[in-house]
């Protein structure tokens, strides 16, 4: 089997984008993906995106983590999909409104190699714990660089508390009025990624409701890159939620299963 495929980033975060519209990719299985996504054997990825048509919207999105596990929602990787949906015709122009398993996104191509979306309200927020389309516990810290994001990270995501399915671990250092700077462990991925789009927004959300932050955010990631949280708080419920950052097209490909 040949397999067409845009290796793409964004914010340091890469996945694999696939136009599935005809759905001959073998995704439930999870066994190409596991091949696709490792480093050295595989192409290499954080996350393997299908593109896919849509009854209601002009694109389906279906995010796949490196061991095959489904994800309802990447942020990041929406961002990505936006641009490629439009460079492949997926989407028509540069607004554009796509499913996913989290609900639909809105997005908007802004200016060449920058991307917006609107994502759907986050679900259950609380103290230090935001779903923003998947689950994500917010760690406040002083030092970022001193932090051991694997281990603490590993511990945290498989702790009891959030069992059975576990969560993303955020590694956060607020900087007020409006800024903050992250690490983030990745569950599906099981290591530190060096961006979470998902995670920047909880992240966020969070510096909003106890930290003193204010819309918008300014987030920066661990590889230097930065991302811009927009929303509205009316003291009790966030809504209006942006993401906005850069998208990069690296290389084109033909994987050969």
């Amino acid at each position: 089997m040949q397999i067409p495929f845009v290796k793409m980033h964004r914010a340091g975060n890469d996945f694999v984008m696939i136009d599935d519209r005809d759905g001959t990719f073998p995704a439930e299985s999870g066994r190409c993906i596991a091949k696709i996504a490792p480093r050295g054997v595989g192409i290499g990825c954080e996350g393997v995106i299908l593109v896919q048509s849509s009854s209601r919207a002009d694109f389906k999105m279906r995010f796949f983590n490196p061991d095959g596990s489904e994800a309802d929602m990447c942020g990041n990787g929406a961002r990505c999909v936006a641009a490629f949906a439009r460079e492949i015709g997926a989407a028509k122009c540069d607004r554009m409104r796509f499913e996913t398993r989290a609900g639909d996104v809105e997005a908007e191509i802004v200016a060449p190699g920058t991307v917006k979306i609107s994502l759907p309200d986050p679900r259950d927020v609380r103290d230090n714990f935001v779903n923003s389309g998947v689950p994500h516990a917010i760690v406040p810290v002083d030092d970022l660089k001193s932090v051991d994001v694997e281990g603490e990270g590993r511990r945290i995501r498989f702790s009891g508390e959030y069992a059975p399915d576990g969560t993303n671990v955020d590694f956060v250092a607020y900087n007020p009025p409006s800024e903050l700077s992250i690490r983030t462990y990745e569950r599906g991925v099981e290591a530190e990624t060096g961006a979470c789009g998902t995670g920047s927004v909880a992240a966020a959300l969070v510096g909003v409701a106890q930290h003193g932050l204010s819309f918008p955010v300014r987030v920066v990631t661990s590889l230097g890159y930065e991302l811009v949280v927009g929303g509205e708080f009316d003291g009790n419920r966030f809504s209006v939620i942006t993401l906005t950052g850069p998208v990069k097209r690296v290389f084109d490909g033909m994987y050969r299963d």
